[in-house]
């Protein structure tokens, strides 16, 4: 049905929406909703001997129950800089700790912070719109340039169609992971 340079061009655009999918449905995981995810740890990094580490490389991350998160570092004399580190990231709890363990208490959102926390991952998601968006349009100029080449013009608007197909179905998913992380985020 398609000619090989339309099928590449068709599977590049399906790999990139396919990646922007992907990239969203992580950033999602890191917006804090209410509940104790470890996810929300994962850009902080420590100073370990002179060197910018993440945390879960020196630490054992667990969550014990939904309102909390207990981080056991591998050596104790760590415990002050994991709390420094939390202190200065943006996640916006302060840490605890027993000699032991450092723990994070998640407390629960306020009703402005939820709308906060919807139009942020509102944004993140006409973000991976716009580059599903684009990778579409890529595609297209792409096989109309084809054209010239020699491919056929019937080829070209199959091949843009499955392009169409390709890019609704992408987008279709992001308003799913978008529904699904405003209801986690709204409910209490």
């Amino acid at each position: 049905m398609f000619d090989e340079q339309a099928k590449k061009y068709i599977n590049t655009a399906a790999a990139d929406m396919e990646a922007t999918v992907s990239f969203l449905d992580d950033a999602l995981a890191h917006i804090r909703a209410g509940k104790a995810n470890v996810k929300i740890l994962d850009g902080i990094k420590v100073d370990y001997y002179g060197t910018l580490t993440p945390l879960s490389s020196v630490a054992t991350i667990t969550t014990p129950d939904a309102k909390t998160i207990s981080i056991q570092p591998w050596e104790k004399n760590l415990i002050p800089v994991i709390e420094k580190a939390i202190l200065a990231s943006d996640v916006g709890i302060t840490p605890a700790n027993n000699g032991e363990v450092v723990r994070l208490s998640i407390p629960p959102l306020t009703e402005e912070r939820r709308k906060q926390l919807v139009k942020q991952a509102g944004s993140a998601v006409e973000e991976a719109k716009i580059s599903i968006r684009n990778a579409r349009r890529e595609a297209i100029e792409r096989l109309k340039k084809e054209i010239k080449n020699g491919m056929p013009e019937d080829v070209e608007k199959d091949a843009e169609a499955e392009v169409q197909k390709q890019h609704d179905k992408h987008i279709k998913r992001l308003e799913e992971l978008f529904a699904a992380k405003e209801k986690e985020i709204m409910t209490i």
